[in-house]
């Protein structure tokens, strides 16, 4: 497996070896937690007095990501008894520390609201701005998040009336063809076809997201099936930047490919001045529908093929390339941006072969990507400019570690889907936070050692 390396002179590694106030200020510097505190705060001078510190509750949230504290409850007794934490967090030595139904009250105000997206945004856009995130390819996957709380009893399902044998007459066909387009009409976005949200807003397509716990199923490394009860987070990441640029949280059922489009849509309206040339993607979202959506952007797809009992082309080999009369594969030479043209060249092998002049083998091959979006990519498919685009698609897969492994991604503590989706935009904010001092302190160091040698 091929590993993309940073080139940094400051990474999360050393982030985490810092002292933990050193650590704290690094990352809670690259958080605006005034919008978050306007939502949080009491709105009113009227009524009791404040007597909680919001922004330091704020903070302290931040800080049980970085520290791996895994509940509330070990929280507050940290800030009990480590008088050093409690100030790192915020808390002067004659404020109150907040009790869970504190903080329970406070995440119900964030659940009610958005503000923790828009933070995000606003937190990209800087990252963008000072030229930390110059990505030309993004790369999507998902990751299965478990759960808190019980997976319900199974339902016993009544048995289905036995259906009317021998073929329908007109008149019911018709009857039935009519009711299956209501039906389908009628069901919620996300469970029609991936190609209905081509035409949907990215407002439409992030409110209606199903948040609720449900059973999911993947295949690991084995080929086995395996089984949780709970949520999928959705990433869309920066391979060179390694940022996360957009994010998804929804139920556990949901199609891989389904959350596509929602982030891919994100990508290009909410970052707009970003220059995505490429979309790397594994089988699971090999869909038409997001070729178009990557199509529409003005990116290439460099997506795995998944073979869905499709039958071979003649003339063709497994990767879509133009054989000659001796089913040769001819070389991909190159990709004319201006008429949408791959080129194909000539094999090796034809170099002495004796039907070289004939008319049957062609000297150059050309097929317009439009053709099939799904079948013809540029770079071509199995060609080595594509299968290094493809080894990016890693980064990803490395970012999603990092979350589970470092910012608690995978200890959701909250029994419904709208409070575990704050844990999950809390984990994503002081992720892309984190990265974003060490690229702060990266930078710093470069500059000191510059002028040290001028």
């Amino acid at each position: 497996m091929t590993i993309i390396r940073q080139g940094s002179l400051f990474d999360l590694q050393d982030l985490y070896d810092l002292e933990p106030t050193h650590r704290f200020e690094a990352v809670f510097s690259m958080i605006d937690i005034y919008p978050v505190l306007a939502v949080v705060s009491k709105k009113a001078l009227y009524g009791a007095p404040v007597q909680l510190n919001y922004a330091a509750m704020i903070y302290s949230l931040a800080a049980r990501i970085l520290e791996r504290i895994p509940t509330i409850k070990d929280l507050i007794k940290r800030l009990k008894h480590d008088y050093m934490f409690r100030l790192d967090c915020g808390f002067l030595l004659s404020d109150a520390i907040p009790s869970e139904a504190s903080y329970s009250r406070m995440l119900t105000k964030l659940v009610e609201s958005n503000v923790l997206e828009c933070v995000q945004e606003t937190q990209i856009l800087q990252a963008v701005l000072e030229g930390f995130i110059t990505d030309e390819t993004i790369a999507i996957d998902a990751t299965h998040i478990e759960a808190r709380d019980q997976a319900p009893a199974k339902e016993e399902r009544s048995k289905p009336q036995p259906k009317k044998r021998g073929r329908k007459s007109k008149e019911e066909q018709e009857k039935w063809l009519q009711e299956k387009a209501e039906h389908e009409a009628a069901l919620p976005l996300y469970e029609k076809k991936v190609e209905a949200q081509l035409d949907a807003s990215l407002n439409e397509l992030r409110s209606t997201v199903p948040l609720d716990p449900k059973w999911g199923i993947k295949k690991n490394s084995e080929g086995k099936n395996v089984f949780w009860f709970g949520y999928k987070g959705h990433f869309a990441v920066g391979t060179k930047s390694q940022y996360i640029l957009q994010s998804l949280f929804s139920s556990g059922n949901l199609n891989d490919g389904k959350a596509a489009i929602p982030l891919l849509k994100g990508v290009q309206e909410r970052l707009s001045t970003l220059a995505i040339r490429f979309g790397t993607l594994d089988a699971g979202y090999d869909y038409p529908a997001i070729y178009q959506q990557l199509y529409r952007m003005g990116a290439q797809s460099v997506i795995a093929y998944n073979k869905r009992n499709e039958p071979e082309i003649e003339g063709f080999d497994r990767h879509f390339a133009p054989t000659c009369v001796r089913e040769h594969s001819y070389r991909y030479d190159s990709y004319d941006s201006k008429y949408e043209t791959i080129k194909y060249t000539r094999p090796k092998e034809c170099s002495g072969c004796p039907l070289a002049d004939d008319s049957l083998c062609q000297k150059v091959y050309k097929v317009k990507v439009t053709t099939d979006l799904r079948r013809y990519t540029a770079p071509a498919r199995g060609s080595k400019a594509w299968k290094t685009i493809y080894k990016q698609r890693n980064s990803v897969e490395r970012v999603i570690a990092y979350l589970k492994g470092f910012f608690q991604l995978n200890n959701v503590r909250y029994c419904t889907g709208k409070r575990a989706k704050v844990q999950f935009d809390l984990t994503q904010l002081v992720y892309n936070g984190a990265k974003l001092a060490c690229d702060r302190i990266a930078k710093s160091f470069s500059e000191d050692k510059g002028n040290l040698a001028a």
